[in-house]
């Protein structure tokens, strides 16, 4: 995985490219701790990750929390239809703050 990082005043976006599964958790894990500092506003950009496993769902849940605790803000956007389900699937898009989603739903013909 690739995670390109720009930081705006006090906005930092985090672009994720690929897939986050338990070895690049831990890598993401790493990168977030050394970045916050100042930081009021966290958005991820998922726009080019294709796959999320259980590992990568706790960090954004561990990364919402810290927010939340700080009273800062986190943002997730561009959430490919894939990543969405998954987040549907394990209720994660009920507490997260999707915004600025294009998701639409696959359309099947029998």
């Amino acid at each position: 995985m690739e995670i390109q990082k720009q930081l705006e005043n006090t906005t930092l976006t985090v672009a994720l490219v690929g897939r986050l599964d338990a070895v690049t958790a831990m890598e993401l894990d790493k990168e977030l701790k050394a970045s916050l500092e100042g930081v009021k506003e966290l958005i991820f950009d998922l726009a080019k990750l294709d796959y999320i496993a259980s590992a990568g769902l706790r960090i954004l849940l561990k990364y919402q929390k810290l927010m939340d605790k700080n009273g800062n803000e986190m943002k997730i956007k561009n959430v490919k239809v894939e990543v969405k389900e998954v987040l549907d699937m394990t209720g994660f898009s009920d507490f997260l703050n999707i915004i600025d989603s294009k998701v639409k739903k696959l359309s099947i013909e029998f």
